[in-house]
């Protein structure tokens, strides 16, 4: 075997089975003895691995794989102290004051280098919701052991019997709950290993000493069974998913590096759960009352996450329903304290006041604010953007002429995630669900698509259908959910033979 030393500039690497992508100079310049080069086949990246992030990734799964082999001599109430643990150290002031201290630093840095921390701050909220997320692991009944069935024979009998998966991958991006969010997979007998974003780096280095690891150790669980990825380095994620130690890789943040994770992941022999592209839709039906549509469109602008809506299709050409869009927006963006932002497609404008066109306003960006109209034209086939807005709500309006329609431009635009249908019709709300290419659907706001809000347990990320839809599983990905299935066969008769 030859291994790979160095690379020429202009040199050039298969992938695709008959494409070819070349090594630039910088590419060339930077790659040492020892490096890796991981070739995406889906797109040619060439995505360059340092040696010592390379150990850095290898040495944090191979601790949790260390650790998996170790959980099946673990009792499930060491599992629940470590929650109960976890949990305690979060809520004890001296113990998180030096979680908070690395937290106002990494937030502080970012800010310093124009990025925006909207998920990043660890709020008095956040914690809280931190807290009691270990508390509901805590009082999670214990999966792995447990019978889903049994069949019985004449003189022997067969059961189905939950197990842990593995080691469970995370790339996330710099929201810090997901640190008791994600662990909630060791209740199920998995154990779990970490990539976070660097601008939250130091926030996760603190959780992990002050909070996390003392846990691990006061349960009695083994070394390992949590284990952060300590690097900065975005080649980090690259490498970790590129590990065939991982039984399941998980990544949540922009939709494409999570696409490219996803990739490289799969190129590994490695399943994945992916959570990036998010914006929800609603479709407002000719049956919608207006005052309901407002608070539901007020309602679904809270705030930006992968559930906020972003697409808003209006079937027939009701003027009213438009207003009542336009109010809704226009509430959030009070709610907020700031200025709305409202793409809109040929079809829809005369629908909307021209004062929208020419009137100039502060949109908040990452960067601050930014002058800016307060409506601008969007092309009809771009109904799928996302918006990845701070504190202006922002959001496409389109006009279309029915149901099917919508749920057509839905299939084939949207990452396929969650859609909503504001109509009083429960005919048309039928056929709605039966037609739209969604995980996720209602009749009402889209912010409910949230494991916690929804189903009472920690989520650790949302899959869209953009890549297809889930094997035996729902869109929600949780703790609980991440198990296989082992069958055990118990013999009475010793005469039995095929």
């Amino acid at each position: 075997m030859t291994l790979l030393d160095a690379l020429t500039p202009n040199m050039p690497i298969p992938y695709g089975g008959n494409q070819v992508a070349y090594v630039s100079d910088e590419l060339a310049d930077a790659f040492k003895p020892g490096d890796r080069l991981v070739v995406v086949q889906d797109t040619g990246d060439l995505l360059h691995i340092p040696a010592p992030v390379w150990s850095v990734a290898s040495g944090a799964v191979g601790r949790a794989a260390g650790a998996f082999s170790a959980m099946g001599s673990t009792t499930d109430e060491q599992v629940t102290a470590y929650y109960t643990e976890f949990a305690a150290r979060l809520a004890d002031d001296k113990s998180f004051a030096h979680i908070r201290a690395a937290n106002d630093a990494d937030v502080a840095a970012a800010r310093a280098r124009g990025k925006s921390t909207t998920r990043l701050v660890l709020s008095d909220t956040m914690r809280s919701d931190m807290i009691a997320g270990l508390d509901g692991w805590a009082e999670t009944p214990a999966l792995s052991g447990s019978v889903v069935e049994q069949v019985d024979h004449d003189g022997w009998s067969v059961r189905l019997v939950r197990a842990g998966l593995g080691v469970v991958g995370f790339v996330f991006e710099g929201r810090p709950n997901v640190f008791a969010d994600a662990t909630g997979v060791l209740r199920a007998g998995n154990t779990v290993v970490f990539r976070i974003g660097s601008d939250a780096l130091g926030t996760a280095r603190a959780i992990v000493e002050h909070a996390l690891d003392p846990a691990i150790a006061a349960a009695g669980l083994p070394e390992g069974a949590v284990s952060l990825v300590d690097s900065p380095a975005r080649s980090a994620g690259w490498a970790m998913f590129s590990n065939s130690r991982l039984s399941l890789a998980v990544a949540r943040g922009s939709g494409g590096a999570v696409a490219q994770l996803g990739s490289v992941a799969r190129q590994a022999g490695v399943p994945v759960s992916l959570h990036g592209t998010g914006g929800a839709w609603i479709v407002v039906g000719p049956g919608a009352d207006p005052d309901r549509l407002r608070r539901v469109i007020q309602h679904s602008l809270d705030r930006k996450v992968c559930n906020t809506l972003n697409t808003v299709c209006v079937v027939g050409d009701r003027t009213d329903l438009v207003l009542a869009v336009l109010d809704g927006l226009e509430a959030a963006a009070k709610e907020l304290g700031t200025n709305p932002k409202l793409h809109v497609t040929e079809t829809a404008r005369r629908y909307v006041p021209e004062a929208w066109f020419t009137t100039l306003l502060p949109i908040n960006r990452a960067e601050g604010d930014v002058i800016e109209p307060k409506a601008a034209p969007i092309a009809a086939d771009r109904l799928g953007d996302e918006w990845e807005w701070e504190q202006s709500p922002e959001m496409t309006l389109a006009m279309v002429e029915s149901i099917d329609e919508a749920v057509t431009l839905f299939n084939t635009q949207s990452p396929r995630f969650a859609a909503s249908l504001i109509d009083t019709d429960s005919g048309r709300q039928e056929r709605f669900f039966a037609g739209i290419d969604s995980p996720f659907v209602g009749d009402g706001f889209t912010r409910w698509v949230d494991g916690q809000y929804a189903l009472d347990r920690p989520e650790l990320g949302l899959s869209n259908w953009q890549f297809g839809r889930l094997f035996a599983r729902g869109g929600i990905l949780s703790g609980d959910s991440v198990f296989t299935v082992r069958t055990r066969a118990t013999q009475t008769d010793p005469n039995l033979r095929r």
